[in-house]
C-alpha cells in the first residue's frame, strides 16, 4: 500500500468538504451580483456609493477568503485522489466527464474573479438578468460531475 491509500478517506474527506465551500461561493456571487447591479439601478445610487463599497467588500471577502482557498484544497485534495492507486479509471467516460467539468467549474470561478474586477472598477456591462442566467453555470458543472461519480458511466 501507498501513503496515499492509507489516508485515502482523509483525503476523500477533506475533498468533498473543500467542494461544498467552494461550490456555496460560486452559488452565491452571482447572486451578490445580481443583488449588486439591481440594487445600485434600483436606487438610482452611483458608484462609490456606501451601498456599492458594501457589496464590492462582500464580494470580495467571498472570493479572496472563502472561494479561493476552498477552490486551492479542492484541486490538491482531487489531484491526491487521482494519484492514489486504484481510484480513478481513465479509460471509462466518468473519468474525463469529471475533469471537464471541474475544468469548467475553475472556468467559471475565473469568470466570476473578472465581474468582481469589472463590478469595482465600475466596466460592468452585464445586466442583473444576465448574471441570474450565469447563476446556473455550477449546477450545471455540478449535475455532470455527481452523476460521473456515483454512476460512473
Amino acid at each position: 500500500m501507498t501513503i496515499l491509500s492509507d489516508v485515502y478517506y482523509w483525503v476523500k474527506a477533506l475533498h468533498v468538504m473543500s467542494v461544498l465551500a467552494w461550490m456555496a461561493g460560486l452559488f452565491y456571487l452571482p447572486r451578490l451580483y445580481v443583488y449588486h447591479v439591481e440594487g445600485l439601478k434600483k436606487q438610482g445610487v452611483v458608484r462609490g456609493s456606501d451601498m456599492d463599497l458594501l457589496f464590492q467588500h462582500q464580494e470580495r471577502l467571498l472570493m479572496k477568503a472563502i472561494m479561493n482557498p476552498a477552490m486551492i484544497s479542492t484541486w490538491i485534495f482531487g489531484l491526491l485522489l487521482v494519484f492514489t492507486p486504484g481510484i480513478v479509471d481513465w479509460s471509462m467516460a466518468w473519468s474525463w466527464a469529471k475533469a471537464g467539468a471541474v475544468l469548467g467549474m475553475t472556468w467559471f470561478h475565473m469568470w466570476c474573479g473578472k465581474q468582481r474586477k469589472a463590478l469595482a472598477d465600475g466596466s460592468n456591462t452585464l445586466t442583473g438578468r444576465q448574471y441570474r442566467m450565469m447563476n446556473e453555470v455550477p449546477t450545471l458543472f455540478m449535475i455532470v460531475i455527481v452523476i460521473a461519480v456515483i454512476v460512473k458511466f
